[in-house]
């Protein structure tokens, strides 16, 4: 029985994949050490999405090298040379290979370096998990994605489309449910084209989510634009439930459809702004979150424009802004840069125009009155979600994983502030 220590890093799949991580770790006779210092060995699950994660991830796998390691999620599938050039002895795990996890960290323990990289798990429902917060269940609905994106190493990492079957996902929402969750997360590699391979739908997984007869709230995470309108009208209609959190993770990338077909990205500007004006019209209050890249080698000054005019016309409540760097083994990686300054001010341009924005849409909530989930704990302040997935913080106490009616009183760009009402 050994102590190991477990962390991780980039989106919601790979924080899920480190519970279950932990959950076979844990079934499989050793403990999980409080922090790396004390631990027998480390397992730490990776990002390689952006090239400033990259670094981060190699500063750890340095950092973390002393000891016997596992180096899993998206990285050493992605970049296998660029692990094995920091941590030649690192043991290796990929983002589809967990059922191999106890096979990886024996040999580790035990001197011998062993590489998991092949797709050899049918499904990740159903595997055992210790969670990272006891009220927040995240689950993964299906693994890899439809998209070619030139930028993206996310299909190097996770390959094609595995849609995991609607009724094991249930029963594991349920299983979740049972344990004390309160808040179920759905997320993929993109949700857009959940089902597509196995003759079912995202609107279909939601509604019968929201049809089990329990109290909880359900986040459905990111879908890229292009699968929309093919599940836009079932979707407001299962976004109707009460259960279901009034908010849409769609990431746009550019408000330019040339940088748009060089990207791979399948979709258009119009979608997008089609897709925010129906589920704006449909819901009295409704968030918006997107994610967008400046600098892409193709973006002209023109281009750019147009998605600071994208941006000005749809107001996303929240912008996830990424400056564009190439990533190995992609086909953008080989077309000609933009020079860094020109990337850095055209950023400061987004993000100056995304923090007013946030600021805007989040002072029309000052004054309203509603229930509030309490789902984290940051730093000893609980903080939690409105209908709408506001991040909502009071100075009150509330325990973690309650409702509470509050007032909002103030709002700052990264949410709003309240008080409990008796």
């Amino acid at each position: 029985m050994a102590k190991i220590w477990v962390e991780a890093y980039g989106c919601s799949a790979s924080f899920a994949d480190s519970e279950m991580i932990s959950g076979l770790v844990v079934n499989g006779g050793h403990t999980l050490a409080e922090n790396e210092r004390d631990s027998d060995l480390s397992v730490i699950v990776t990002c390689s999405v952006k090239d400033v994660t990259a670094h981060k991830m190699v500063h750890r796998i340095k950092k973390l090298k002393s000891k016997p390691l596992v180096v899993a999620g998206c990285l050493p599938k992605a970049e296998q040379s660029t692990v094995e050039k920091f941590s030649p002895k690192a043991s290796l795990l990929g983002p589809n290979s967990l059922g191999k996890t106890l096979e990886v960290i024996g040999s580790a323990l035990n001197g011998a370096r062993r590489i998991e990289l092949a797709d050899t798990d049918v499904s990740k429902v159903g595997l055992p998990k210790v969670r990272l917060n006891p009220v927040v269940g995240i689950i993964e609905i299906a693994s890899g994605c439809m998209s070619e994106c030139t930028f993206c190493q996310t299909k190097l990492a996770k390959g094609d489309l595995q849609s995991y079957r609607l009724g094991d996902i249930v029963r594991q929402v349920k299983n979740e449910i049972e344990d004390g969750c309160v808040e179920l997360w759905l997320t993929s590699t993109d949700n857009g084209c959940y089902g597509l391979d196995i003759g079912t739908s995202l609107p279909e997984l939601v509604q019968k989510v929201s049809d089990i007869e329990r109290d909880f709230m359900v986040r459905v995470g990111m879908m890229n634009p292009m699968y929309l309108p093919h599940i836009k009208d079932r979707l407001l209609e299962s976004f109707s439930s009460d259960k279901v959190f009034k908010f849409l993770h769609i990431p746009v990338q550019s408000g330019s459809d040339k940088v748009l077909k060089d990207m791979k990205r399948l979709h258009t500007s119009k979608i997008f702004y089609d897709v925010d004006s129906v589920f704006r019209k449909r819901f009295d209050r409704f968030t918006i979150a997107t994610d967008i890249i400046v600098g892409f080698p193709t973006e002209t000054e023109e281009d750019f424009n147009r998605t600071v005019e994208l941006i000005d016309k749809t107001r996303p409540d929240v912008i996830n802004l990424s400056r564009y760097s190439a990533r190995s083994g992609t086909k953008a990686c080989q077309m000609d840069q933009i020079d860094v300054s020109e990337v850095k001010r055209r950023s400061k341009i987004i993000f100056d125009l995304a923090k007013s924005i946030s600021q805007e849409r989040n002072e029309e909530w000052i004054g309203w009155k509603g229930e509030v989930l309490f789902d984290e704990v940051s730093n000893e302040i609980v903080k939690g979600r409105n209908f709408a997935y506001k991040q909502v913080v009071t100075d009150d106490k509330v325990k973690l994983g309650h409702k509470a009616n509050v007032k909002i009183t103030k709002a700052m760009p990264n949410g709003l502030y309240g008080i409990l009402l008796s």
